[in-house]
């Protein structure tokens, strides 16, 4: 095998981002305003149309459930809707909290909260 001393002129040159600097795109993407919404009674300020579990997670909680066995904390994983890890009620309905968009006055009780309010 041959490696060639340089590359091609037609090969794309990489882009290197400079340390420190941010690697979001900046003015991309648009973010809903800024709405409350109801977890376990309480309200939590969010961005219309970002997941319930991201809101969570930005306002400091992480632990939405307990586990069964080592009732170790459980809370926000794989953020797709796969692990169930993140479940809540949404009305009459049990849906991963990662994909559910928060909406102004949405109500959401998470797992123990509502095993405790119908026990």
């Amino acid at each position: 095998m041959t490696i060639p001393a340089a590359l091609p002129e037609t090969a794309p040159t990489p882009s290197i981002t400079p340390p420190g600097d941010s690697l979001r795109i900046l003015n991309a993407v648009t973010r809903g305003g800024g709405v409350s919404f109801f977890v376990d009674g309480q309200a939590v300020q969010a961005f219309e149309g970002e997941s319930v579990a991201a809101a969570l997670y930005a306002s400091g909680r992480r632990a939405l459930r307990s586990s069964p066995r080592a009732d170790l904390p459980r809370g926000v994983f794989c953020m797709m809707g796969s692990c169930q890890e993140c479940l809540v009620w949404a009305g009459a309905k049990k849906l991963p909290s990662c994909q559910l968009p928060v909406t102004a006055g949405l109500v959401v009780e998470t797992l123990p909260f509502r095993e405790l309010k119908h026990a």
